[in-house]
């Protein structure tokens, strides 16, 4: 069974979505190009319009969800490493921003971690209750260490038509690479490399 079907034996799944952004330049000369991808999931919330305090439900099965983003998201990428990554999602607004972090937790993370190749460091993350349309910031890092700032970033998505009210969006973000024409200083690949 592939890591799709298992979530959608496990959440009730409206539609999965992607974006890839191909980036040649940001004013200076065009180099090799950074691609960003973001891939998406919107699930029925369980929780929508009450409260409960066990979250369970959501967070136990999203292993599979993190797999099935992840694998998504690499693929988009082609044959590009993953060198930075993020993870995120909104509510809508029948639920709270407490449904999506259940769905991003731990349980979720190391399975992204495997798809994209490992990673070290911990996933940037971002998540919030809005209505349909609403675009997220996902924020990218180093995969392997957080501080390197050439890869502080970030990709925007979003839903034309989700969530709704009672849907979580779950979502992540991979790059193949740091900003085009970073060259702010600070912590480096080259740094990360030679620590190991």
């Amino acid at each position: 069974m592939s890591y799709s079907s298992q979530v959608e034996q496990d959440y009730e799944v409206r539609g999965w979505y992607s974006s890839v952004q191909e980036i040649r330049h940001d004013g200076g000369k065009p180099g090799e190009s950074l691609v960003k991808v973001a891939t998406g999931v919107i699930i029925r919330n369980p929780f929508a319009g009450q409260f409960a305090a066990d979250l369970s439900v959501l967070t136990k099965p999203s292993a599979a969800i993190g797999h099935a983003l992840g694998e998504r998201a690499v693929a988009l990428l082609g044959n590009r490493r993953v060198e930075s990554y993020g993870k995120g999602g909104i509510a809508g607004t029948a639920g709270e921003q407490e449904h999506v972090v259940a769905c991003v937790t731990t349980v979720f993370g190391d399975p992204l971690r495997e798809q994209v190749g490992g990673g070290q460091a911990w996933i940037s993350s971002v998540s919030k209750v809005a209505c349909a349309g609403t675009s997220i910031d996902i924020p990218l890092a180093h995969k392997d260490e957080l501080y390197i700032r050439s890869h502080y970033d970030a990709v925007t998505f979003a839903v034309p038509d989700g969530p709704r009210p009672d849907e979580i969006l779950i979502c992540v973000a991979v790059a193949s690479g740091p900003r085009v024409h970073q060259r702010v200083g600070g912590k480096s690949v080259a740094d990360l490399k030679a620590a190991l």
